[in-house]
């Protein structure tokens, strides 16, 4: 696959309240390793059963409620994996306003949309703090 289908663009990957629709979702398909290596996924589990992707829109803002606090994310993967335990775990890959990649359970987002002032104000936020660490 060429330069376009890189998750991660060249300017680094990050987004901002106006541009995080141009992200690619990595959709139809369970990501491999090789998807992950070459940056159009965020992860690929191979100890599952039955894995099969969320029917969902992609991208989607979400806010990320993890160990610091909330974060702004954008889903561009979702998973759902059978766990060893027999739970279905729904596994999500984000990007983050500053371009990294994350992985999360939906139970830990909010499903926001763009307009949303939480999550634009974490943008901001995010993009703020990471122009003033250049």
């Amino acid at each position: 696959m060429g330069q376009d289908d890189d998750l991660f663009e060249e300017d680094g990957g990050g987004f901002d309240v106006d541009d995080w629709a141009r992200l690619k979702p990595f959709t139809g398909v369970i990501a491999t390793l090789d998807d992950v290596q070459a940056r159009r996924a965020v992860f690929a589990l191979g100890d599952t059963e039955d894995p099969r992707v969320i029917d969902m829109e992609l991208p989607q803002p979400v806010i990320w409620w993890e160990d610091d606090g909330e974060q702004a994310a954008v889903i561009v993967q979702a998973e759902a994996h059978i766990g060893s335990d027999g739970e279905v775990m729904e596994v999500l890959g984000l990007i983050l306003p500053d371009g990294g990649g994350a992985v999360a359970l939906m139970d830990d987002v909010d499903l926001v949309d763009d307009t949303d002032p939480t999550w634009r104000d974490l943008v901001a936020s995010a993009v703020d703090a990471d122009e003033g660490e250049d």
